[in-house]
């Protein structure tokens, strides 16, 4: 019996509080991108910080890779000072992450990174980040307010894989992030833009797609889609259906 791909979404370490707890400290991962991707077709399976060393064990397990959104990888990964707006708070999951996706890319795992995951593929690629966009492009389109994610238009590259998945010449996108790619990554080709001239979405090879835009708070399936079937066509070992009176004890 075939099944729908396992797709790995990593997660991050904060403090919350619920119920009668406070302050504890969880592993989690706005629920968009898990009805992101159960929504087209894949079953999304948490990934929260662990051992580098595991990342590759990790993936075995799975047909393809998110890495999600959130704070500004360390810049000490890509040889440049902290500029005073960059946001670092993330230690375990900038070490996690980047052992993902450099194992990810290893194994020529279908991978996706959005918004923050982008500037992760960009940065073990070897390339480095605009700490801050309000610096080089004004006014500044992409950061969206507290709480609230904002809109601009991204014009995918014709002849690119994002490209032929978003055919039109101009889309609108939601969008949340001051960073952006500046040198691009060993290996990696820009596949849309922003009209102020940022990169809005790089790509490597096979399937190693980075989005700078929150597909995940949209209506438009059609990347996390073709991460799904990508997925799907790369797994080669389909599992096997479990007789029920196996595991009903």
């Amino acid at each position: 019996m075939d099944r729908r791909p396992f797709i790995g979404v990593s997660t991050y370490l904060v403090d919350a509080s619920w119920s009668d707890w406070r302050s504890r400290r969880v592993a989690l991962v706005p629920e968009r991108y898990t009805a992101y991707v159960r929504d087209s077709g894949g079953i999304a399976v948490l990934l929260p910080p662990d051992a580098p060393e595991r990342a590759p064990e990790v993936l075995a397990r799975l047909d393809a890779l998110v890495i999600a959104g959130g704070p500004d990888i360390d810049p000490a990964y890509y040889g440049r000072p902290r500029h005073p707006l960059t946001d670092v708070d993330s230690p375990e999951r900038d070490v996690w992450e980047t052992a993902l996706v450099r194992a990810a890319l290893a194994a020529g795992m279908p991978m996706l990174g959005i918004c923050r995951g982008m500037q992760v593929l960009n940065v073990v690629c070897g390339g480095t980040l605009v700490q801050h966009l309000p610096d080089v492009v004004s006014p500044d389109v992409h950061a969206g307010s507290p709480g609230r994610y904002g809109a601009h238009s991204v014009r995918p590259v014709p002849g690119t894989l994002l490209g032929g998945l978003l055919p039109e010449s101009e889309l609108v996108v939601p969008t949340f992030h001051h960073q952006a790619v500046d040198r691009l990554g060993d290996g990696l080709r820009v596949s849309a833009h922003a009209p102020d001239g940022t990169v809005e979405a790089v790509e490597g090879p096979g399937f190693a797609l980075g989005v700078q835009w929150h597909p995940e708070q949209g209506e438009d399936l059609r990347v996390m889609q073709a991460l799904v079937r990508a997925a799907t066509a790369a797994r080669t070992v389909p599992l096997e259906a479990v007789p029920l009176e196996a595991v009903s004890g």
